[in-house]
């Protein structure tokens, strides 16, 4: 018996919306992992570029939001330069960070960082941070 497996059966909110904001289309991506080789974040990553991109094609939302992944990343677009395939991860990246926070599931808690940190941080970097990072 032979099982095909069709992106009908694959059809998930996440990649809907995710190709909605970045405007790119997640199974372009044949998973060659040149984004993750030369990824300059990657090791830092809990999940690499590849596998988010993986991740997106089978609908695995939790792994998605819950991953640093999408936080770590530099937006630097080396990986959107190496892909073959002409997909802008970058942008996947970027996309992934708006659904984020569209379901309030912000990275910092404002309460939480210690005055003294508040004190001897640029006031810059933390509008920056919070802008990128809170809903």
């Amino acid at each position: 018996m032979q099982f095909t497996l069709k992106a009908r059966d694959l059809d998930s909110a996440i990649r809907r919306k995710v190709e909605e904001i970045s405007g790119e289309n997640v199974y372009a991506c044949y998973q060659c992992g040149k984004c993750s080789a030369g990824c300059p974040s990657a090791y830092a990553m809990d999940v690499i570029p590849s596998q988010i991109m993986r991740f997106l094609q089978v609908g695995l939302e939790e792994d998605l939001l819950g991953s640093n992944t999408p936080w770590i990343c530099a937006s630097c677009e080396i990986c959107s330069v190496r892909c073959p395939r002409g997909i802008e991860v970058a942008r996947i990246m970027e996309a992934l960070r708006h659904a984020s926070l569209r379901k309030r599931l912000d990275r910092i808690a404002i309460q939480g960082i210690p005055a003294p940190a508040i004190k001897e941080t640029p006031p810059i970097a933390l509008v920056s941070a919070f802008r990128k990072m809170t809903s």
